[in-house]
């Protein structure tokens, strides 16, 4: 250790590193921070598996520095995030506060009815009856089944 680091009180391990940059924030911890994972070492293991991308580019470093107005394309259980970065937080929040910290950019999901269909899709008029024989071969027709 150097005396100058002797005198200031700092070791050398304690020196500033690029993720401690003023604007930018380790990738593993901003996924803790916004909610993403349920813990640090579980963000930790999503980047080293190279569920992660910033700006298109994969990374399987934990420690990567990122920075405001990066995109993250994150892959999870439920599917496919796009996040864009907005802030850091020095702590964990609620939700609420981890919202600010992102912008979804992830599309909607196509809405579901119960009948299991997506919506937009062919359906008749509630009340008219069952299809005839004829009217089922027009909507498996217009379906692209026939």
């Amino acid at each position: 250790m150097s005396r100058r680091n002797l005198q200031q009180g700092k070791s050398a391990a304690n020196e500033a590193t690029e993720t401690d940059l003023p604007g930018s924030q380790r990738i593993d911890k901003w996924l803790w921070h916004v909610r993403l994972v349920k813990t640090r070492t579980a963000a930790a293991a999503l980047v080293s598996e190279g569920k992660v991308r910033v700006n298109g580019a994969r990374v399987d470093k934990p420690g990567y520095a990122i920075k405001p107005g990066e995109t993250l394309t994150v892959v999870l259980r439920s599917g496919v995030r796009i996040l864009k970065v907005v802030g850091f937080a020095e702590r964990r929040g609620d939700a609420d506060a981890a919202a600010l910290l992102m912008e979804d950019l992830t599309p909607p999901k196509p809405v579901v009815t119960p009948t299991g269909q997506a919506s937009g899709s062919l359906q008749r008029e509630a009340g008219s009856g069952r299809p005839t024989k004829r009217d089922r071969r027009l909507i498996d027709r217009l379906k692209g089944q026939n």
